[in-house]
């Protein structure tokens, strides 16, 4: 999976119900890239999180509505409201326990 241009508005995050990971980067960054491993393998054990991969850059209004400044940066909401961020995660570890938080105490 590969970050996207096409981002949703902040009002359409904000109204999102549910659980959704926002993460913020870019195709050609290096620590995007050694990242991923570490979010997909969070990730395996949370199919029901929405996740969405957003390019990230100048200019770009849904990033800077979250105040990115590192990519990459991963944003947990549930039903819209941030509930934790993580910028750079290089383990799955912290990771992981913020999608368990997120999932809530039935995950």
């Amino acid at each position: 999976m590969t970050y996207t241009s096409d981002e949703p508005s902040r009002a359409e995050v904000d109204a999102t119900r549910g659980p959704l990971l926002l993460e913020f980067g870019d195709n050609f960054c290096g620590f995007c890239r050694a990242a991923q491993p570490a979010i997909a393998r969070a990730l395996e054990e949370h199919p029901g999180v929405r996740h969405l991969k957003i390019a990230d850059g100048r200019g770009r209004p849904l990033g800077r509505s979250f105040g990115v400044k590192l990519w990459p940066t991963l944003v947990f909401l549930q039903d819209g409201r941030e509930l934790e961020r993580l910028v750079r995660p290089v383990d799955h570890h912290p990771v992981a326990k913020a999608l368990r938080a997120l999932a809530g105490p039935a995950a």
